[in-house]
């Protein structure tokens, strides 16, 4: 009995060796588990959007205010003499490509928008590099240049029509006196706030004062000043309208200006809308150069 008892007890599994599978079954339960996806929140904060969405959202805005301006005027809410209506506005925007030689005026004032901007940037950015990597530079210019950023630029048409006459020259100016001093100090913002460590870490590797500004201040802050740039790339496209308005014989403040003059106001809007739609463009084209400069700065 004992014997048979014994051959019995050898023959039954042991502990360990029916505990020895559960990993391995819990192991196959969890691969054949599938975990479902959060969901995202549309209207969660921060909650990112697909491209697709994202035009689409941005689109549909147009059609609603477009929507919106025609029922307002074809509706008979709005005075003609107030507001045009969407078809005459294209209408009237026809007549200036077709009869008036618009895409000159055009022409022209994307050339002076670009060559002032480029103006003020050939002299803003080195000083904001300047001020941004030394601090005795930064303490010097530092108060003048923020005392002159709240200084509007139409404030200074009078004194450069006196300096600089009625020309292109006067035009440029306005321009670049709105956008020197505000490249320069976000320049030097930009510049300066370069990481520390990268600073000491090449000193440690034995660079020298010049090497710093070349190889890790000046790589570092490009991103950012490209950034720069193409924030007061928009903010010049104000200040053009402004010294187009007065004393100007071409480009599309002046003529928003004379067809105030005749109470066209479906000029007034088409002039509006090319100058949003040339800048808009001008913004994606800028967007495109950086990420394609700097793509390792998104990493």
């Amino acid at each position: 009995m004992q014997a048979s008892s014994s051959k019995s007890m050898s023959q039954m599994p042991s502990a360990a060796t029916v505990a020895a599978p559960a990993p391995q079954q819990a192991a196959a339960r969890a691969a054949t588990t599938v975990v479902a996806p959060a969901r995202r929140r549309a209207l969660a904060p921060l909650e990112p959007i697909g491209t697709r969405a994202r035009a689409l959202l941005g689109l549909a805005f147009f059609v609603v205010f477009v929507l919106v301006w025609a029922v307002a005027t074809l509706g008979g809410f709005v005075p003609p003499t107030f507001l045009a209506s969407p078809p005459t506005m294209v209408k009237e925007g026809w007549l200036l490509f077709t009869e008036y030689g618009f895409i000159g005026d055009i022409g022209m004032t994307v050339w002076r928008v670009f060559g002032g901007f480029l103006l003020a940037a050939v002299f803003a950015v080195p000083l904001g590099i300047a001020m941004g990597t030394w601090k005795t530079v930064e303490a010097f210019f530092e108060p003048f240049v923020s005392f002159c950023r709240y200084l509007p630029a139409s404030a200074f048409i009078p004194l450069l029509i006196l300096w600089a006459g009625l020309g292109e020259m006067q035009k440029l100016l306005v321009i670049f006196i709105g956008s020197f001093f505000q490249i320069v100090l976000m320049v030097a913002v930009t510049v300066g706030g370069a990481r520390r460590d990268l600073v000491e870490a090449a000193y440690t590797l034995g660079a020298n004062s010049r090497g710093i500004v070349a190889r890790v201040l000046i790589p570092g802050a490009a991103p950012g000043i490209a950034e720069t740039l193409r924030l007061v790339l928009g903010w010049a496209w104000t200040y053009v309208i402004v010294a187009e308005l007065i004393g100007s014989s071409s480009g599309i403040g002046h003529m928003i200006t004379d067809s105030q003059a005749l109470l066209n106001t479906g000029q007034i809007i088409f002039g509006i809308i090319v100058i949003g739609v040339i800048g808009l463009l001008s913004d994606f084209a800028f967007k495109a150069i950086n990420r394609r400069l700097f793509a390792w700065a998104a990493l």
